[in-house]
């Protein structure tokens, strides 16, 4: 029986909710500590959990059909890659630091300075881009620490919340690229292993679009349910059913929940009343 390899990182944050998102898709995975590969039980799929920054080269090789790993190293390494599907966790930004009470002004300043960086390839093409020219120290590991010690004027690194740089005293100065857990596809894949891609990226929208959209119920006096039904987006439309009192209806609708409490301001102010919102688990289109 085929199977689709998938490949996911070893450990840390990206691991963790790769393997959450491979759950609620409804995939159990018999994974023991430590294993490096690991088969799920109802689902055509073997799990492989490498270093993240090996995972480029193993889809190349056709080694794993596909892999979430972060956009970020996929630039990086991964070269022409095809990203199939954003997945919309762990996000943070590829960006360029200075130290605080470092002068910075634009992209100019950085014009023969010192960068230390895990990410050279991102440098080199952003800095080519602004017709910059710097020397680049490749450190794997803590970039961090290289302004303190002399190493380098600049980092170029990950930041999420920045809390990093605020202790290491430095400053985000350029942000080169957004980046999120994305689902990318090796160019060896099968038409086998394609089928069961299919499948698989279908729960795995389901379970986003759940993910991003709340139930919403409430109660509406007849007499302004045209005007609380303009309010609603839903889906198609909202769906509308007499309540035991005379002169009342309850409506149902899905909210995106980026739009939720502007919508829920707006209903309350056109008479909704008994407003009820529930967490939806998936959301099949």
């Amino acid at each position: 029986m085929t199977k689709i390899r998938i490949a996911v990182q070893k450990s840390g944050r990206l691991n963790q909710d790769s393997l959450a998102l491979l759950k609620d898709c409804g995939i159990s995975i018999d994974n023991g500590k430590d294993q490096l590969k690991a088969s799920a039980r109802n689902f055509p799929l073997e799990v492989f959990y490498l270093r993240n920054g090996d995972i480029p080269q193993y889809l190349r090789d056709g080694v794993v059909d596909i892999a979430i790993l972060g956009e970020n190293t996929l630039i990086e390494k991964g070269g022409a890659l095809q990203v199939v599907e954003k997945l919309g966790f762990s996000k943070c930004r590829v960006s360029l630091a200075v130290p605080k009470n470092a002068k910075y002004d634009s992209i100019q300043d950085l014009q023969g300075k010192r960068i230390a960086t895990s990410y050279p390839n991102t440098v080199k093409q952003y800095l080519a881009e602004k017709g910059i020219e710097a020397d680049l120290h490749i450190i794997n590991g803590s970039v961090e620490i290289a302004p303190n010690i002399g190493l380098a004027d600049a980092i170029c690194d990950i930041v999420s919340s920045g809390s990093t740089l605020f202790k290491n005293n430095l400053k985000e100065a350029e942000v080169m690229l957004k980046s999120e857990a994305v689902l990318t596809v090796s160019p060896m894949i099968s038409a086998e292993a394609k089928q069961i891609l299919d499948k698989l990226l279908f729960r795995i929208r389901s379970v986003r679009q759940g993910r991003q959209s709340k139930y919403v119920l409430l109660n509406a006096p007849n007499d302004k349910l045209d005007a609380i039904i303009k309010i609603l987006p839903g889906m198609k439309s909202p769906t509308v059913l007499p309540l035991a009192e005379e002169g009342w209806s309850s409506v149902h609708s899905v909210l995106n929940k980026d739009q939720f409490w502007e919508i829920i301001d707006e209903l309350k102010l056109a008479g909704a009343e008994g407003i009820l919102v529930c967490p939806i688990e998936k959301m099949v289109l």
